[in-house]
């Protein structure tokens, strides 16, 4: 009897690749192009994960509306302009995180996909970089969605390739992440390398610390 599909799904930013050189880069270029104090370094790596909105709503509270579109704009083209600049080096994967996608990629039971909060541009233009065209099934983006911690990303990838929930698993290094896996109805599994603390991932159904680990993970809650 063949085994029912399984679905990986995956965060991006402080997850698969180390971009905190790149956001922060462009977020402080966005704040110094309007003239405005720049927030500290930890409250920007602690809004990775949300849509861009949401994140200068919470990096910029006493601004206008049109001044945090503003600032959206700014740091959209400041990332870009990076990115073209650097190609695969602007957020470059972690080490493991490419055998581990393949290791995981190879089973034939075994779906990955994306959900980030990243724009489709970004997210197209980062897998092209690192050539993982391939590796991924569905693609789920703050384009279409409403930002994380909301289920929409994880239940329209659940629908795309006929997952149950109970056969899914959310992959991130953030609390955005591990309350959209259980607003979704599906396990969370934490990070410990990326942007949030593990003591902020208390909705995660386990942590683990090294890509290796995953797989066993994945497993153990499958099983």
């Amino acid at each position: 009897m063949s085994q029912p599909l399984h679905l990986i799904l995956f965060d991006v930013d402080g997850t698969l690749v180390d971009s905190q050189a790149a956001i922060v880069g462009a977020m402080t270029a966005a704040f110094d192009a309007l003239s405005l104090p720049v927030p500290a370094r930890a409250d920007i790596l602690s809004i990775v994960g949300l849509s861009l909105p949401q994140a200068m709503a919470r990096l910029a509270p006493g601004q206008s509306e049109t001044t945090q579109a503003r600032l959206v704009e700014a740091y959209k083209q400041s990332y870009h302009a990076t990115r073209l600049a650097l190609g695969a080096g602007h957020s470059p994967l972690y080490p493991g995180a490419r055998e581990m996608l393949e290791q995981l990629h190879a089973v034939p039971h075994y779906l990955l996909g994306v959900a980030t909060g990243k724009s489709k541009r970004g997210l197209d233009a980062l897998i092209e970089a690192h050539g993982l065209e391939r590796v991924f099934v569905t693609r789920q983006v703050a384009d279409h969605h409403p930002s994380k911690p909301h289920p929409s990303m994880i239940e329209t990838a659940l629908a795309e390739t006929g997952t149950a929930p109970g056969h899914a698993a959310m992959i991130g290094d953030t609390s955005f992440d591990m309350e959209m896996a259980a607003a979704a109805g599906i396990a969370g599994i934490g990070v410990s390398w990326g942007y949030h603390p593990p003591r902020a991932l208390s909705r995660a159904r386990c942590i683990v610390d090294t890509f290796p680990q995953l797989p066993p993970a994945l497993t153990q809650i499958w099983t």
